[in-house]
């Protein structure tokens, strides 16, 4: 059993199936949960919709949750989410509106050329294999609790993870950009 990187079977509180421990366990797990929504859909409006989803979704099934890893339960529930959306999406195609609406976007310290072409290399990625990655690399699972998760062989998490990890490589080598240093 895994416990990820936050090191916690169920989430947070020493019994995990008190409503406040629940609650809170799914509270402490938001940030993971954002990252991997926005991973999978390569969108933060669209991201911020998953988690919603998601969210909603674990605290309505709460009673089926069986007290044992929280945080794999939830994530178990984004991917089927994102999976069946995919699935309608794909069967029912809607028009794309224009994404730029003159908004500014808030940066971070990072560079955000690096940024830009580790987003665009990660959007090359399908989405199995970055949703390998992001579990594996990001979050910290192993590859069994990811096999588990995405209910997919073990054999298969570890070719779609050396894949991803091959794709990314060339995808950031072949940007040829080259990276300057700004002085201290």
């Amino acid at each position: 059993m895994s416990h990820g990187r936050d090191g916690q079977e169920g989430g947070a509180g020493t019994d995990p199936t008190a409503p406040d421990a629940f609650e809170e366990g799914v509270l402490a797990l938001m940030p993971a949960l954002r990252r991997y929504s926005r991973s999978l859909t390569r969108s933060d409006p669209d991201g911020e919709d998953l988690l919603q989803d998601c969210v909603e979704k674990v605290l309505a099934r709460r009673a089926q949750w069986r007290g044992v890893n929280l945080r794999a339960w939830a994530f178990t529930i984004m991917t089927n989410l994102y999976r069946n959306r995919h699935r309608h999406r794909a069967q029912h195609p809607e028009v794309e509106l224009d994404e730029d609406l003159g908004l500014a976007a808030t940066e971070d310290n990072a560079d955000p050329l690096e940024k830009l072409r580790l987003e665009r290399a990660l959007d090359r990625l399908s989405a199995e294999n970055r949703s390998v990655l992001m579990l594996v690399v990001i979050e910290g699972y192993r590859y069994q609790d990811v096999a588990e998760m995405m209910a997919i062989p073990i054999g298969t998490v570890m070719s779609r993870l050396s894949r991803a990890r091959r794709q990314l490589a060339e995808a950031m080598k072949d940007d040829n950009v080259v990276a300057l240093r700004r002085p201290k």
